[in-house]
């Protein structure tokens, strides 16, 4: 278990809004004095990050063009985004952003990220109380360095700048500090991520070798470490220099920033270009660390003897379903060996209340409990390309054009696809239910997906919208008829913050703006010596190139501009990380949001020609349709402000040097 001591600790100065029982509330002396009541005080930050799946009983967390909820899950968060209506996140408790009390508090992004700040500043002023060793002091400040910067990082994703809060004031003390520009506010948690770098073991057997480490040995996973905060640096570099925060700096005004007008004027490609020199050099040193052995992550094996079906292949030691969820596995946690930053261990049979049920069809009862669905787009299914490594689509001056070297046909359109295709998607004709004994009359009906155009599964009450459903997160076993998300089952999920994969794709991004031509997408900088930007990306192809299902690298055609690489690179981040909750923050900083075609959410429409006796005998990926074809679904009403969300209008009014976000 991660936690060394069970304290949730806050003091007297802080009950007024934590409302905390008195019996709960441990004095400074005690909670500072030695090692291990230090480390149960820290314990709380982990336990306090939010785990988006589980929020409430349907929370959501993807906000881009990439899901959909169905009609009956149109009061959540990310159709209230669609409309534009941002405010709702303050007041939607199934919004990861906010939350609501359920739970101890566990689930807000924005209440924690206070509070979580503030317990490290307490810490870092008492640090001076510690009776203890050198090491134990530097793990303690690597820890509460690294969450100071951090919290103030996920909330700068979704808000931009905001105050660095680096000191504990009082509770009835309105801390009256400017708000920074993204910029000057990712300076700062560089700094911060970098003294964690300096204080904290390399990674969870760095930890384990440390003499405080040992009293947890082989339990320090969750626990952040220099290879964590690496990574988080480069990243805060790479976002720092994205087209939209070099946009807004240009336009700041004390602190705060905005767009002229709803447009980006194709200003998409504009970096900037110190950041992301930073970014490069600090991933690629991360990923020669990886390469070379000095930690212990790595990418997690694509090897299956099902793919379908996710059955991991009797000679893999690492499974790529892994990183999502955990079956028959006594509940262990999601993420090893790829995952490099996650919140504390969510319980037993956690996943099963309502996340393991909000993916698949709910007709005629085939997955339990409500009608409400969370489903990919049509826009996501055309973003996963073809096993020849190209692109379905092509973007050309900022529209998507049909790439006639992909091959894809449109009468077979699920032919030949990219091997995460068939692992992430569910399409029409697949064998959704495997065990059909404890099902219905009415529902044996419904073993096979029918979502063509009319098909049973394609209502938008209980069905998909866009022809679709998802089982990256969550097996597709998890039905009425096979039951994974009955308790025998054990299955655990967890939606990692970060992963190993997302590392390669950011470096590959910023050496790919740094790189002097073309010529040098293909070469090992000095600050990376076993991975040029080309190869950050073949690597994940690499991954899931197998012999069933093949996978080439990036084509010569995608590298002939900068640019073009840049759009490859994109639409990568698009396939390998769909559905975990980035694309919003993808789209915001790549200065998308508000540019057609990412302003539709579309459907696929076509007619079955195959049987329904065909699907049972025949791999789907071959079937044959007709009029195969794109439909409008949702126009999403953005503008220029929508690159932002509101801060809470409570909030705004501590004090004057606490502004709104531009258009709020």
């Amino acid at each position: 278990m991660l936690l060394l001591l069970t304290c949730g600790v806050c003091f007297t100065s802080c009950t007024d809004w934590l409302d905390k029982d008195p019996e709960s509330i441990v004095a400074e002396d005690e909670a500072f004095k030695n090692y291990r009541n230090f480390q149960g005080y820290l314990e709380e930050i982990y336990n306090l990050i939010p785990d988006k799946e589980k929020v409430n009983y349907c929370t959501a967390w993807n906000f881009g063009d990439d899901a959909v909820h169905n009609t009956e899950g149109f009061a959540h968060m990310d159709h209230q985004v669609d409309l534009g209506n941002y405010r709702n996140w303050y007041k939607n408790n199934q919004c990861w952003l906010k939350g609501n009390t359920f739970n101890n508090r566990r689930q807000s992004l924005w209440d924690n990220s206070w509070y979580c700040i503030r317990k490290c500043n307490m810490g870092i002023e008492n640090i001076k109380s510690l009776v203890g060793s050198d090491e134990e002091r530097d793990l303690l400040l690597g820890q509460m360095y690294f969450f100071r910067a951090w919290w103030h990082f996920e909330l700068m994703c979704y808000f931009g700048g905001l105050p660095y809060i680096d000191k504990a004031f009082e509770a009835d003390q309105i801390p009256e500090l400017p708000r920074l520009s993204f910029q000057e506010c990712a300076d700062r948690c560089a700094e911060d991520f970098e003294k964690a770098y300096n204080l904290l073991p390399t990674d969870p057997t760095g930890w384990d070798e440390t003499l405080a480490g040992m009293q947890t040995s082989g339990n320090n996973d969750l626990r952040v470490n220099k290879f964590t905060a690496l990574c988080y640096l480069g990243k805060c570099y790479l976002w720092a220099g994205s087209p939209l925060m070099k946009e807004m700096e240009k336009t700041k005004n004390g602190g705060v920033a905005q767009l002229l007008g709803a447009s980006s004027n194709g200003k998409t490609y504009d970096y900037d270009v110190a950041y992301c020199q930073k970014a490069a050099q600090t991933l690629g040193k991360a990923l020669d660390m990886v390469n070379k052995g000095t930690v212990s992550y790595k990418l997690a094996e694509f090897k299956y003897s099902n793919l379908y079906d996710h059955t991991k292949d009797e000679n893999a030691e690492t499974c790529y379903s892994d990183i999502f969820y955990t079956v028959k596995q006594s509940w262990k946690m999601p993420g090893e060996p790829e995952a490099i930053m996650r919140g504390a261990y969510p319980g037993q049979n956690s996943a099963n209340w309502n996340c393991a049920k909000i993916f698949g069809p709910k007709v005629a009862g085939i997955v339990d409990h409500d009608k409400i669905i969370h489903h990919p787009t049509a826009n996501l299914i055309d973003q996963y390309g073809m096993a020849n490594g190209q692109p379905i689509y092509l973007v050309r001056n900022g529209e998507y054009v049909l790439n006639p070297a992909s091959g894809w046909d449109p009468e077979h359109p699920y032919k030949d696809r990219d091997p995460r295709f068939y692992h992430d998607i569910i399409f029409d004709g697949f064998h959704y239910v495997l065990s059909t004994d404890a099902l219905t009359t009415d529902q044996k009906k419904y073993d096979y997906c029918t979502l063509a155009t009319g098909g049973d599964m394609r209502g938008v009450d209980d069905g998909s919208s866009t022809g679709y459903f998802i089982q990256k997160l969550i097996p597709h076993q998890c039905n009425q008829g096979d039951k994974y998300y009955d308790w025998d089952w054990a299955l655990q999920s967890y939606l990692p913050y970060m992963r190993l994969a997302d590392v390669y794709l950011m470096y590959a991004e910023a050496q790919a703006v740094v790189a002097a031509n073309v010529a040098a997408l293909k070469e090992r900088p000095e600050y990376c010596t076993t991975l040029s930007a080309v190869e950050a990306i073949n690597a994940l192809r690499d991954r899931v190139n197998t012999d069933d299902f093949p996978m080439e690298h990036v084509q010569a055609n995608l590298m002939d501009t900068k640019e073009h690489f840049m759009d490859e690179i994109r639409r990568e981040r698009a396939v390998e990380l769909a559905f975990e909750g980035f694309r919003w923050c993808d789209l915001q900083r790549w200065l998308l949001l508000t540019e057609p075609p990412y302003t539709v959410k579309y459907s696929h429409e076509f007619e079955r020609l195959e049987t329904d006796d065909w699907y049972k005998t025949h791999d789907p990926k071959d079937a044959k349709v007709a009029h195969f074809q794109k439909k409008e679904l949702i126009v999403r009403r953005l503008e220029s402000k929508h690159y932002w969300f509101p801060l809470p209008d409570k909030d705004i009014y501590l004090y004057e040097g606490f502004p709104q976000n531009p258009g709020w």
